[in-house]
């Protein structure tokens, strides 16, 4: 027995004397998670859907966690094959979430609104056993071209309800699952572009169900808690934290559909959340929304976690003072899970909490040597010796990034209390909203007009977002770029949220002695334009696409 819902000690009595990276992880330690909550607390609420009250409890998961059990042995499967899952957050989406994992098979999670594009080649490369979609997000033409079965997801408990959940209903609650083990494939997700596509990431259930142990306990989690949480869950973040953290300790997630700014302090009341999650955007519209809401209002609620991108302290400290409630900002990446964090009652302003003990985290100069407290370095990290850290190839088969220990990209120090400070990230990536966006991927679909002979893309820095995406384009000789219509023409090439909002005309891009392309220069040349200083040897032209709406739902 897994022994992860119980305390550390019954922890070291079922595994005495072997650590978290010495015990071997897999399904089934989901399957006793779900049994024990079950056995000692049947009617607890597990999974609550904040828009309607829906809702499944702990006895409930565990019978249907049977019946996916059941089903899926049906159709044959076994360890590391895949199911892949396109549908937007609900309790239908978590409850096939669990039961293909804590069967032991491999689910393979897809967002798919930002993923539309690409899903034909992302398909081709899953080669999936089984497709479970949603509806409403009419997806049939794109799986029309797809050789795997496919089931509409259908209704938990529907009366009328079709595809994958009225199969399972047919099906008798057994036991069998398969002996997926630590090191077998638990998840396969999408990341949100920190290269010109998607990278699918593949968890192992020991990398997965390990780091949602440790998070839960890192954020100090217990079976008294009822976490509200709308970001989605295709994504490694809210899955660690909000679907199998609670899990581990037998506590309530209440589920969100999107975030709604107008909802979300109304959900924490009407469900008496205690932990609620966020990222700086929806942090930011709270702020705008200069709503009248006080911590006494919500009395239940313990804090606000932040992720996905750095809080500026401005931020974290005004929206504490306005509302009185604190902010636990927490630091990982699809790769690894959560990396750092700690309990709202005990956070640090401007860090991004403690290390998780088993990740072994320290900071490294360029030659890999570790340095002391206080020196800014490159993250680097290794929960187990022996682990791979693994990407999905365009062909379906799994490739190795790195061995034992890995970088993350970001740079950062730890100050004398183990405090975990992020300085900056190593590679330019955008984070927009707490998604990541790749300027290569803008580049490129920039660089397909006629009239454009160079291009770059830089996030900068705005009140909501965080940064914001804009471009800058050089004109071929001779040629004239319009750009209300090069803003047009990337909106209908590109997901909203990846589109560039400024097109900048420039004589020249600025490049270092080498030749490359220097961003950090293009958005001081950027922060120049915006306060009206001159910036370039001609002057530029600045359009923009309709002013966004204020009241714009954030899904991740």
């Amino acid at each position: 027995m897994s022994g992860a819902c119980y305390t550390a000690t019954t922890r070291e009595r079922f595994f005495p004397g072997k650590s978290m990276q010495e015990r071997d992880v897999g399904s089934r330690c989901l399957r006793d998670w779900i049994d024990c909550a079950a056995r000692h607390h049947p009617d607890k609420l597990c999974i609550v859907s904040a828009e309607n009250g829906r809702a499944i409890t702990y006895g409930e998961l565990r019978a249907l966690t049977g019946r996916i059990a059941a089903y899926l042995r049906g159709r044959g499967l076994g360890p590391n094959d895949r199911v892949v899952l396109l549908a937007d957050n609900s309790i239908e989406h978590l409850g096939c979430y669990l039961g293909i994992m804590a069967y032991g098979a491999t689910i393979c999670t897809v967002h798919v609104e930002m993923n539309r594009h690409h899903l034909e080649r992302i398909l081709g490369a899953l080669k999936p056993r089984l497709v479970v979609f949603e509806e409403r997000l009419n997806l049939e033409p794109i799986l029309g071209a797809s050789s795997a079965p496919r089931l509409a997801l259908g209704t938990w408990k529907g009366e009328k309800s079709g595809g994958f959940y009225a199969a399972v209903a047919k099906c008798d609650a057994s036991t069998a699952g398969v002996h997926a083990r630590g090191k077998d494939d638990a998840v396969i997700l999408f990341t949100s572009g920190t290269t010109e596509l998607p990278k699918g990431v593949v968890l192992s259930f020991r990398e997965l169900l390990s780091n949602a142990e440790a998070t839960a306990d890192a954020f100090g989690i217990s079976g008294a808690d009822r976490i509200y949480d709308f970001r989605s869950y295709n994504w490694c973040s809210a899955q660690t934290l909000s679907a199998l953290a609670p899990l581990a300790r037998g506590a309530t997630l209440i589920v969100g559909r999107k975030f709604s700014r107008s909802r979300f302090f109304d959900h924490i009341k009407e469900y008496d959340a205690t932990i609620a999650a966020g990222n700086p955007t929806t942090i930011g519209m709270l702020l705008d929304a200069d709503a009248a809401t006080r911590s006494a209002d919500v009395p239940t609620l313990r804090f606000v976690i932040s992720s996905s991108a750095p809080l500026p302290l401005e931020q974290w400290e005004r929206f504490e003072r306005q509302f009185g409630i604190r902010i636990s900002q927490g630091y990982g990446c699809s790769e690894i899970g959560w990396i750092a964090a700690h309990p709202g009652e005990e956070r640090r302003l401007g860090t991004v909490g403690a290390p998780l003990p088993y990740h072994r985290l320290r900071l490294v100069d360029a030659e890999g040597r570790a340095l002391p407290c206080g020196e800014i370095g490159s993250v680097e990290l290794g929960g187990f010796e022996d682990n791979d850290y693994r990407y999905l190839a365009d062909d379906g088969t799994i490739t190795i990034s790195s061995r034992g220990r890995a970088k993350t990209g970001d740079q950062g120090f730890l100050d004398a209390e183990g405090f975990l400070h992020l300085t900056g990230r190593e590679k330019g990536v955008i984070i927009r909203g707490g998604v990541n966006i790749s300027p290569l991927e803008i580049e490129n679909v920039l660089m397909q007009r006629p009239e454009i002979i160079e291009a770059a893309t830089v996030g900068v820095p705005d009140r909501l977002y965080g940064e914001e995406v804009v471009s800058y384009v050089v004109a071929r000789p001779g040629a004239f770029v319009d750009p209300d219509e090069i803003l047009r023409y990337c909106a209908s090439r590109l997901p909203t949220f990846k589109a560039p909002k400024h097109i900048f005309l420039s004589k020249d891009l600025p490049r270092s002695e080498r030749g490359k392309l220097d961003r950090k220069a293009l958005v001081e040349r950027w922060k120049l334009q915006s306060a009206g200083q001159p910036a370039d040897r001609e002057p530029n032209r600045l359009d923009t696409l309709p002013p966004r709406d204020a009241a714009d739902r954030i899904s991740g």
